[in-house]
């Protein structure tokens, strides 16, 4: 609990500071955009007049008052200067500077745009950085406004802000230390009365009991008491239960044999007579067992042939390969009395098959979190370049507004391009959003679910489009339908994309139909069917592929999404399309 209440005001704490020096440096930047506007426009009054622009900008009274001003006018304001285009100081808030190279520093603009450690890296630098304007003439540059500009003062302000947040942590540990250990001292005291129990549970004895004077922990107590008499009653049911074991024996997959102290089989199950019937006289199972009898060690794994081949009625059941895997376990009573072997036969075809599935699902499962992450991190940038863009337009705004002089910034006719980058990037943010919540569906919330309720929701929001298209919508939707395990809002979400996607169908009109059925198997069928334009056979496979779409303005993620949610909630999608005719489709989701 200490270390959790110490890192939490230690991340808080860090985060204020980051936050803080961006403030402070935006601030500053401000205040030296400010300052150099305010000589740019008393430039653009006096240099297009003047028959030598730089006596002009040299001698002009104005622009020596608010270069003489500067260093007042902000503490973070160290010097401000006009420089030629060689770097000389034409004007400068220091007279014996004039004339003299003026050398060129780091632009703060682009300071401020920096991630937190390296913002914190540059204001601990104690570097001068500079706000800078190009002064024209005609068309072309001639001079630079430039505003030195020091992080002294944003440094010292951290230094305060950072001394607030230290003392901030010695309290916040100070304090989680002493409740910490007050709550030790009152929860450790039961928990060493609760593991002597468990010690006395662990060593055989039965009806422990707790002696646990707090009132809040009689409850447990008396739970920990009924699950030793539980205890002690299974124990003795077990010793009466070996046709339960059987049983269980019977049922497994793998095939079963047991073998005495003396070798001779003492019982198999329905599995091992099916695979190798010839188990007791086989050279490689007699040999398996005689080591593990003789070492009391397991042996294996070695691989036979199998006596039976069983070919499977059902083609789409499981493999059968011709070769089984044979284990040997030795088997102790619960006294550590040695009293036989058991012999396990796998079959490998069976196994391979469920390694690679398993392997297969691993990468999927990978690849989703691999281009969900890919995808996220593309909408950083995204972000980022939205903000800039809409940055870089205000500026061609003004640039492009006409000024009284030929004396202004820098303008261009690439706004058309601007917007046509904006929308571009829209658009790519939308096929990312749509990627996200298919790669990262939300939270699945299985319920019973009235199915009646959710096909009269989708109607009604689907409503005013079929209106709008001409298409009639007929519903048969039995109220008293068994339940469907599912969440609500998924499936209705599912049903509405199927619906619009069948109004956008038809384009002419037409009609809409919604059927819900109760099916074999415990399951229940809704049917979305259209006489719309149809889907051409060499477009069925693809239609639930992620981005695949035949319609001008369309993502193509509705029916991926619909195929993503039926995975989910472990239910079955049909398609049947006739081009001209129309398409149905099919949902099969289990009952509640």
């Amino acid at each position: 609990m200490t270390t959790l209440v110490v890192v939490i005001v230690a991340t808080l704490s860090a985060y204020h500071l980051s936050t803080l020096a961006r403030l402070s440096m935006k601030e500053t930047a401000s205040r030296g955009e400010l300052l150099n506007q305010a000589i740019f426009q008393r430039a653009r009054e006096v240099v297009p007049t003047a028959k030598d622009p730089y006596a002009a900008l040299q001698q002009d009274g104005g622009i020596r008052s608010l270069l003489d001003s500067s260093v007042g006018y902000s503490l973070n304001v160290t010097y401000a200067a006009i420089t030629n285009k060689d770097g000389l100081a034409v004007a400068h808030s220091f007279a014996s500077e004039e004339g003299k190279p003026l050398p060129e520093q780091e632009d703060l603009e682009g300071v401020v745009d920096r991630n937190p450690i390296a913002l914190l890296r540059a204001v601990y630098s104690d570097r001068t950085y500079e706000v800078r304007q190009p002064l024209l003439l005609g068309d072309q540059p001639f001079c630079t406004i430039r505003i030195g500009i020091s992080t002294l003062v944003v440094k010292n302000e951290l230094r305060t802000a950072f001394h607030l947040a230290l003392q901030s942590v010695l309290v916040a540990l100070i304090m989680s230390t002493i409740v910490a250990m007050l709550l030790a001292q009152w929860m450790l005291r039961p928990i060493h009365v609760i593991q002597s129990g468990l010690t006395r549970l662990g060593r055989g004895e039965l009806d422990v009991r707790l002696d646990l004077p707090e009132a809040e922990f009689k409850d447990l107590g008396s739970s920990f008491a009924a699950v030793s008499a539980q205890l002690s009653e299974s124990r003795a049911k077990s010793l009466t239960q070996n046709t339960d074991f059987e049983s269980v024996v019977d049922n497994l997959e793998d095939a079963v044999a047991l073998f005495s102290p003396d070798g001779s089989p003492m019982f198999c199950n329905p599995a091992m007579n099916s695979v190798l019937p010839d188990f007791a006289s086989n050279e490689a199972v007699r040999a398996l067992v005689e080591r593990t009898l003789a070492s009391r060690q397991p042996q294996g794994p070695t691989t036979v042939q199998r006596s039976v081949r069983l070919q499977p009625e059902d083609p789409a059941a499981r493999p059968e390969s011709g070769e089984l895997m044979l284990i040997t376990h030795p088997i102790d009573d619960g006294r550590g009395k040695f009293v036989g072997a058991m012999l396990v036969a796998r079959n490998l075809g069976f196994m391979t098959q469920m390694h690679s599935t398993l392997n297969y699902s691993r990468k999927l499962a990978a690849l989703g979190r691999l281009m969900a992450g890919v995808a996220h991190e593309v909408k950083n940038p995204l972000n980022a370049m939205t903000i800039h863009l809409e940055l870089l337009k205000g500026k061609l705004s003004r640039a492009l507004q006409p000024v009284a002089s030929d004396l202004r910034p820098p303008a261009s006719d690439a706004q058309k391009h601007v917007d046509i980058i904006g929308k571009e990037i829209q658009r790519l943010d939308q096929v990312l959003n749509g990627f996200l919540r298919f790669a990262r569906p939300d939270e699945l919330k299985l319920q019973p679910t009235v199915i009646a309720n959710v096909v009269s929701d989708v109607v009604t929001t689907v409503g005013p489009e079929a209106e709008r298209m001409r298409v009639n919508v007929k519903v048969e939707c039995p109220a008293d339908l068994p339940p469907v395990n599912a969440d609500p809002a998924m499936l209705r979400q599912a049903l509405l994309n199927l619906a619009l996607n069948a109004c956008q169908a038809m384009p002419d009109g037409g009609s809409l139909r919604i059927v819900c059925r109760a099916a074999s198997r415990g399951r229940v069928e809704v049917d979305v069917e259209d006489t719309g334009v149809g889907i051409p056979p060499e477009h069925l496979e693809k239609i639930f592929d992620l981005y695949f779409t035949t319609k001008e303005r369309g993502s193509g993620i509705g029916l991926s999404m619909v195929y993503r949610i039926v995975q989910l909630h472990d239910a079955e999608v049909e398609v049947e399309s006739t081009p001209g005719r129309g398409t149905r489709f099919r949902l099969v989701f289990p009952r509640a």
